[in-house]
C-alpha cells in the first residue's frame, strides 16, 4: 500500500496526531520499565534462600539485661532440644528474612583501596550449620577447627563460606577457593562457595536486588553470640514446636524479651517479609494493564473519530473500486505508523526513565529485550484497537457515503 496519501492526511491532522504518538510513546516508557520492575520483584519473592524454609524455624530476643551467652544458650539449647520432634539446634546471629545484624563493607586488599561491596555476614555454630543442612558446590566442607571465638563481632582472622553470587561479583570469572577480602582489620580466607545463602534484607540493601544472595559464612564458637537461635524439625510438627517454644519463653528466661516478630518459621518470615513486594508487583502490573487500556481506548476513539470525519471520502473510495480489505488495510497501516513513531520515541523514554530509577532507587539496568516485548505488545494492540473502526468504515455503503454532507 501506498503511505503517502496517509502521511499527506495524517499532516492534516497534525494535532491528533502527535497526542495519540506522545501517549503511545509515554505507554511504551511506563510499560518497558514497569515491567522489568515487576519480573523483578516476582524474581525476588521466588528467590532460592538456600534453606529448606519448610522444616526451619527461627526464635529471636529482643533483649535480655545481664545476661551470659554461655548461660543464656544453654537454658535455650536445653529446652529446645528437650522439645518432641526436634532434630537439630543451633545458635546464629540472623537468618535469611530475618533482622539485619551483620552488614559491613569488604575490600579486596588490607589498605582498603579495593572497595567489594556490602555483604551480609553469618555468624553460625556447629549446631546452626546442621540445621541449615549447608552443604558448598564449591572447596570443602566445615570442620571443627573452623568455628572461633569472636573478637569485636567477627573473628580476626577466619575461614569463610560466600554465596556464588558475591564470589561472582568480587572475582568474576576466577575460582574464589584461596582468595581474601578485609573488613577493617579482619582478613578472611574463602574456604567453600554456596550456591544459594539469602541475606536477611534481599532487595533492601545498599546494593538493592543486584546483592539479594550477597552472604558470607563465619564459622563460630556456640557461646560466641546469644539471643537467635535456629531449629530444624518436620515440617508438620515445626508450628507446634514454635508455640511451644513461644509459650515457654516467660519461664526459660523471664529477664528477656522475646520477638514475637521474628520467632517462626522461615516459610513464615519469608511470607510477611515480601508482603510489601507482592503489593508492589499487583501495582505495576495494574500500571501496565491501565496504560494499555487507556492507550487502546485512545486509539479507538481517534481512529473513530476519524471514520465519522472521512466517512464522505470513504464513500468516494468505495464508489471508485476499494474493496472493504484496502478500507481496513489503510486504517491499519496508518494506525501502524502512528505507533511506530510512538514506540520509537517511547523506546528512548524507556531509557531515560530507567537511567533516573537506576540513580534515585539502585534498581538494574533494563535489559535490551523488554524494548521490543513493549514494542510487540504495543503494535499487537493499536492493531486490535483499530479493527473495530476500520471494519466500520468498510462498511459505509458507497450510496449513503455519497449523500452524506
Amino acid at each position: 500500500m501506498d503511505i503517502k496519501p496517509i502521511l499527506v492526511a495524517l499532516s492534516r491532522h497534525r494535532i491528533a496526531a502527535t497526542l495519540i504518538t506522545l501517549e503511545i510513546a509515554l505507554a511504551c516508557a511506563v510499560l518497558c520499565n514497569a515491567l522489568f520492575l515487576a519480573v523483578s520483584r516476582m524474581d525476588l519473592i521466588g528467590m532460592n534462600s538456600g534453606v529448606d524454609e519448610s522444616r526451619v524455624a527461627a526464635l529471636s530476643l529482643d533483649d535480655c539485661d545481664g545476661c551470659q551467652p554461655a548461660e543464656l544458650n544453654g537454658r535455650w539449647l536445653q529446652q529446645l532440644r528437650s522439645q518432641p520432634g526436634v532434630q537439630a539446634v543451633g545458635v546464629v546471629n540472623a537468618v535469611p528474612f530475618g533482622q539485619r545484624a551483620g552488614t559491613a563493607g569488604i575490600s579486596l586488599d588490607p589498605e582498603g583501596k579495593h572497595f567489594g561491596g556490602v555483604p551480609h555476614f553469618y555468624l553460625l555454630d556447629p549446631g546452626a550449620i546442621d540445621v541449615m543442612q549447608l552443604k558448598p558446590v564449591q572447596g570443602r566442607s566445615f570442620t571443627d577447627g573452623d568455628f572461633q571465638p569472636v573478637e569485636n563481632y567477627l573473628p580476626e582472622s577466619a575461614q569463610v563460606w560466600i554465596t556464588r553470587a558475591l564470589a561472582a561479583h568480587l572475582w568474576p570469572g576466577e575460582s574464589a577457593l584461596g582468595k581474601q577480602f578485609w573488613m577493617s582489620s579482619n582478613r578472611f580466607t574463602v574456604a567453600g562457595v554456596l550456591e544459594n545463602f539469602a541475606r536477611p534484607d534481599p532487595g533492601r540493601s545498599e546494593s538493592g536486588v543486584a546483592s539479594a544472595q550477597w552472604s558470607v559464612i563465619v564459622p563460630v564458637l556456640t557461646h560466641a553470640q546469644s539471643g537467635t537461635y535456629v531449629l530444624r524439625a518436620d515440617a508438620a510438627d515445626l508450628p507446634a514446636i514454635i508455640r511451644d517454644a513461644v509459650a515457654a519463653a516467660s519461664k526459660v528466661t523471664p529477664e528477656a524479651i522475646l520477638s514475637s516478630d521474628y520467632s517462626a518459621t522461615l516459610a513464615q518470615l519469608r511470607d510477611t517479609y515480601f508482603r510489601q513486594d507482592r503489593a508492589m508487583t499487583r501495582l505495576l502490573l495494574g500500571v501496565c494493564l491501565a496504560m494499555l487500556l487507556v492507550t487502546a481506548l485512545g486509539i479507538i476513539g481517534l481512529a473513530s473519530f476519524w471514520v465519522q470525519q472521512r466517512t464522505k471520502q470513504i464513500g468516494i473510495r468505495r464508489a471508485l473500486g476499494a474493496t472493504r480489505r484496502q478500507i481496513i488495510g489503510y486504517f491499519q497501516t496508518e494506525n501502524l505508523l502512528l505507533t511506530g513513531f510512538g514506540i520509537v520515541l517511547g523506546m528512548l523514554l524507556a531509557f531515560a526513565g530507567n537511567q533516573v530509577l537506576m540513580h534515585y532507587f539502585e534498581i538494574d539496568r533494563l535489559p535490551l529485550y523488554y524494548l521490543p516485548v513493549g514494542a510487540v505488545l504495543l503494535l499487537l494492540l493499536g492493531q486490535v484497537a483499530v479493527i473495530g473502526p476500520a471494519l466500520r468504515a468498510a462498511a459505509i455503503p458507497p450510496i449513503v457515503a455519497t449523500r452524506s454532507v
